[in-house]
């Protein structure tokens, strides 16, 4: 029998050996209920007592480094005075993490039962990438974390999607490009990511909404799967190989609420 056009299904990623480069933040959990805008307002604060600078200032800094260099940190070291390490403690301490997290149900099982290695790939520091991975109980799960201080080389601090930053910390990794898929939220970043051979998977179910006049949220318009994207998917469930592909149009296309800040 004919399968309708409709229904047609989406080839699965295939690999021999997959190597899965989870980012964290609105990839693992749903930093967007919480955590980005503490993370926001602690940015937003801490470059107005460094810099002494007004809080529109703070603002157009914050935003303005982090859309051109892809981390509000990057751009903070570049043109100003201040503790890089400082920088990202202060904004990434919380004592009540674990009240502030919002994950899928089975987030553990998910990401155990998917083939092959499995490393995260944040933007974040490191002491507040494990804090967030012991909390949703997948720590163990990852044979690695590369946070934001490996990924700096001898002159600056580098970030995703930075081309050269890659190249070194798959080679240090021992990852082949052509091996690895990239799970993330930023299209931005898959886009960058995609021109290197690496597959790519955006995921969009914890992405922001955009509120009706009325308040209440709903998808952002979307047109599509773009071209750089392998998989679109909104649950890391549809990961798992075997699984039906999800519907491609209509997705979510905004950028990531992560634009507004470092990851």
């Amino acid at each position: 029998m004919r399968t309708p056009t409709s229904r047609r299904r989406r080839p699965h990623i295939a690999g021999g050996s997959p190597v899965w480069l989870f980012d964290l933040d609105n990839t693992l959990h749903h930093a967007s209920h919480a955590i980005f805008p503490a993370i926001n307002q602690g940015m937003t604060q801490y470059i107005i007592d460094a810099l002494q600078v007004d809080l529109d200032e703070a603002n157009r800094l914050r935003t303005g480094y982090t859309q051109r260099y892809g981390a509000t940190l990057l751009g903070l070291t570049r043109h100003h005075p201040l503790d890089p390490n400082d920088f990202l403690k202060v904004v990434h301490t919380f004592p009540d993490l674990g009240s502030m997290i919002r994950h899928e149900r089975g987030v553990a099982r998910l990401v155990a039962s998917l083939p092959g290695r499995k490393i995260v790939l944040t933007n974040a520091p490191e002491t507040y990438a494990r804090a967030v991975l012991r909390e949703l109980r997948i720590e163990r799960l990852f044979e690695q974390v590369i946070a934001i201080e490996h990924m700096r080389d001898r002159r600056h601090w580098r970030a995703k999607p930075d081309h050269s930053m890659l190249r070194k910390t798959m080679r240090d990794a021992h990852v082949s490009l052509k091996d690895a898929i990239l799970v993330e939220d930023t299209r931005s970043h898959l886009k960058n990511y995609r021109r290197l051979g690496i597959r790519t998977v955006w995921i969009t179910g914890h992405l922001p909404r955009k509120p009706h006049a009325d308040g209440v949220p709903t998808r952002l318009p979307g047109t599509g799967r773009p071209h750089y994207v392998d998989r679109c998917i909104r649950s890391l469930k549809s990961l798992r190989l075997g699984t039906r592909s999800v519907r491609l149009k209509g997705q979510q296309t905004g950028r990531s609420h992560a634009a507004d800040r470092q990851a």
